[in-house]
């Protein structure tokens, strides 16, 4: 039985790009049935999304941004199996957020540390990754990391909707597994579990529906429904109704002050059996308020020992893209950035991407500002295209074996 068949593709070049002496032409593979395991907020699933209409009966996504880095410290410090997490500072009461610090059991001594920043923060001027410098000046973690020196710097986007932001899970041809629906425990800042049994479910579902398939036929996709009857079975599923209100729970006037109370009591006490399921805020685009309704954040200035400035932060992640290569960050219209972003919330972009992406300039006329984009710095985060408030940045495939060159992170 084939179960898929491939064939060339025609590849229509983007205007302005020619073909290399390298080209070649690309493939398509027919299946009976694919699974998208992109992660969080994968290209092709915030299409699927759209084309199968998977979130109609779902609470929208809401995602933080995961900032990590990798030190060698002096080894009269190291505690290796050590785990320590914080929330809150230095971050105010009403942005949500937390960190962690783990003494990495290996042949040396490395601690893995990182922030997290929930992607539904009100302020145009935070920056995550400033927050992030900043954290690491705190008397319980500074004397940690003194005498150490960096070796790896990274970011990603998380899911951090939960129970309540599951999206249909099956269609036509495919289905949604892995970290993409968003199975991650977010108490926990934990997924990988969740996501490998998602796996195993597909494959329990898919494989008997194959088998069984009769008559055979070349061209229409198969529909497995299973999976998501199974996944509601599983323990993942009483594991995310568990810890479903404890996110939302931050959403209240006492900010993280509430939010913990709530945790203690119903996750700590109850075990999460309230009977109730709180919603979440909407998305994390439309949270931002104009730049004029808030505060400016006054960032200390890093010491290029234990904080330090952003191009050198990306320079440890051994991000590269060919200079000649289509744009992967795209705009869908170019006038928007100055018209709507800078103008009424002072180009967030400029803060909130972890890596230099995006900054505005004046224009070559000197008649006005223009917003520059340095896709080549870009860490794959996805960061902009989820919190860009006007919803005008499209995240799409770069050119093969571009992006960040993570190594042990």
């Amino acid at each position: 039985m084939n179960l898929f068949r491939i064939q060339l593709c025609y590849c229509k070049l983007a205007p302005g790009f020619h073909r290399m002496d390298v080209f070649e032409r690309g493939m398509e593979l027919h299946a009976k049935i694919t699974l998208f395991g992109e992660g969080c907020h994968g290209h092709l699933a915030k299409q699927l999304y759209n084309k199968f209409n998977l979130r109609e009966n779902c609470e929208p996504q809401t995602y933080a941004i995961g900032l990590k880095e990798v030190w060698s410290i002096d080894e009269k410090k190291w505690r290796p199996g050590r785990v320590e997490h914080s929330v809150g500072w230095p971050l105010n009461r009403h942005t949500y957020g937390g960190s962690f610090l783990y003494h990495l059991n290996e042949g040396e001594p490395l601690v893995a540390l990182g922030f997290v920043v929930g992607l539904d923060y009100s302020n145009p001027y935070l920056s995550p990754f400033r927050e992030f410098q900043r954290w690491k000046h705190h008397p319980f973690i500074a004397p940690t990391l003194e005498g150490g020196h960096r070796i790896a710097y990274g970011a990603r986007a998380l899911n951090e909707g939960g129970f309540q932001s599951i999206p249909k899970l099956t269609f036509p041809g495919g289905l949604l597994v892995g970290c993409s629906p968003g199975f991650m425990n977010v108490p926990k800042i934990k997924g990988t579990h969740t996501a490998m049994k998602s796996g195993m479910l597909a494959a329990e579902a898919i494989f008997p529906k194959v088998i069984a398939e009769e008559p055979h036929s070349d061209t229409i996709g198969l529909h497995v429904p299973e999976y998501a009857e199974n996944l509601k079975k599983s323990w993942i599923w009483k594991e995310l109704h568990s810890v479903r209100n404890i996110r939302p729970s931050f959403h209240n006037y006492f900010g993280l002050y509430g939010g913990m109370v709530y945790t203690g009591i119903f996750y700590w006490i109850l075990r999460g059996k309230e009977p109730w399921t709180l919603k979440h805020r909407g998305l994390d685009a439309h949270q931002l308020k104009p730049a004029k309704d808030c505060t400016p954040i006054e960032y200390p200035k890093p010491d290029g020992k234990i904080s330090f400035d952003l191009l050198s932060s990306v320079a440890l992640s051994g991000t590269n893209h060919e200079g000649d290569q289509p744009p992967h960050l795209t705009l869908r219209d170019d006038s928007v950035p100055v018209s709507s972003n800078l103008s009424i919330y002072d180009g967030p972009e400029q803060r909130f991407c972890p890596a230099g992406v995006y900054e505005y300039v004046p224009t070559d006329a000197g008649d006005g500002m223009r917003l520059q984009i340095n896709a080549q710095n870009c860490v794959h985060c996805k960061t902009c295209d989820i919190k860009d408030p006007s919803q005008n940045i499209n995240w799409v495939v770069p050119e093969g074996g571009g992006g960040p060159a993570y190594n042990g992170m």
